[in-house]
Order: structure tokens, then C-alpha cells, then sequence
């Protein structure tokens, strides 16, 4: 079975992949300056509720769960 993963999936797991995991209490700023895909993906993980702002802030404890499963797949590929 193949999936067809847009582009857009990928620069949200690129940003969720940038946010702390050692401290829960540090978060991430996309400013306007940052190019439209981050942007975008800022908005879409807000929207998910995975990020408490759309121009970044902290994880939410869905965006924990998911940045800590994210960083179990990317740690072996790294």
C-alpha cells in the first residue's frame, strides 16, 4: 500500500521535530520573516491542536504525545 504524503505533512513533522522535548516549558516562535510553508504548517498544527499558537508557543498535550512519537521514528533514521 502506498500513501501519498503532501508536502505539507512533512513540514509539519519538520517543525514538531524543532520544538524542546526536554523541557515542556520552552517553546518555539515562527516569525513572519520564516518562509510560507513554515508558516503554514504553523497554522496547521494550531488548528490541530497539537501547538497552543499559530505562530508556534508551546506543545499542547496532543502536540507532546505526537513530538515524542516523532522523535522515536526520526532517532534511528538519524
Amino acid at each position: 500500500m502506498t500513501n501519498n504524503y503532501s508536502d505539507t505533512l512533512f513540514e509539519e513533522m519538520k517543525l514538531l521535530a524543532k520544538f524542546p522535548t526536554k523541557s515542556y516549558l520552552e517553546g518555539i516562535k515562527v516569525h513572519n520573516e520564516a518562509g510560507p510553508s513554515v508558516i503554514s504548517a504553523a497554522k496547521s498544527l494550531f488548528e490541530k491542536g497539537l501547538i497552543t499558537r499559530d505562530d508556534g508557543g508551546y506543545l499542547t498535550d496532543s502536540g507532546i504525545e505526537i513530538a515524542d512519537h516523532l522523535h522515536r521514528v526520526l532517532a534511528p533514521l538519524s
